[in-house]
């Protein structure tokens, strides 16, 4: 079954993918169009300056609490990027990879997780060899038809406005974990 947003879940749907989902226990991420809307502003002396949705930080900081890993595989190079995931506390951060499969590949081996054991969230064409491969793929509101059409799970939100908070937030709440976390660090 195909989740085509956060809102269709019931509890059959949790059932459902809860199978797939219980196994996960990293959520690598793509960035430009995924992390970030897509848009990459460079200045006269060329900076890069990119912008992150603080509720996908909430997501990551939430998934890491639960006993999680994050990585970031990207096609880019960028400071901003190292920055981030630093303040995210993020595992692995590959950047510059030309070939994701080879990037995934080295993620899997280094951390000795298997493709059922990891999550892969992106919006575009470079993402699918690795979205094939994983336990479950997600992609973002705004990704392209070849992506849309290839997940397990499609988000309501466009890539850098929320949509790993929200595929973050549908894991933990598959899990059974959501409420005690919820309870544990807000309420």
């Amino acid at each position: 079954m195909k989740i085509n947003s956060i809102k269709e879940l019931d509890a059959p749907a949790i059932a459902s993918f809860a199978q797939k989902v219980k196994k996960i226990r990293m959520i690598v991420l793509d960035v430009d169009g995924t992390m970030t809307d897509g848009s990459i502003y460079i200045g006269a002396n060329g900076e890069v300056m990119k912008s992150f949705d603080g509720k996908d930080g909430m997501g990551i900081a939430l998934w890491h609490h639960a006993g999680f890993l994050t990585a970031i595989i990207t096609g880019r190079k960028s400071e901003i990027v190292n920055r981030r995931a630093e303040e995210l506390h993020i595992a692995s951060v590959t950047q510059g990879a030309v070939d994701k499969r080879a990037a995934y590949d080295a993620l899997k081996k280094k951390y000795g997780l298997a493709d059922d054991e990891i999550a892969y969230i992106g919006d575009d064409l470079n993402d699918l060899p690795i979205m094939t491969q994983v336990g479950l793929s997600v992609g973002v509101g705004d990704a392209c038809a070849e992506v849309k059409e290839r997940v397990d799970m499609v988000t309501e939100h466009a890539g850098g406005h929320g949509a790993i908070r929200e595929a973050i937030e549908y894991m933990l709440k598959a899990k059974n974990l959501w409420d005690g976390l919820m309870h544990e660090l807000f309420i």
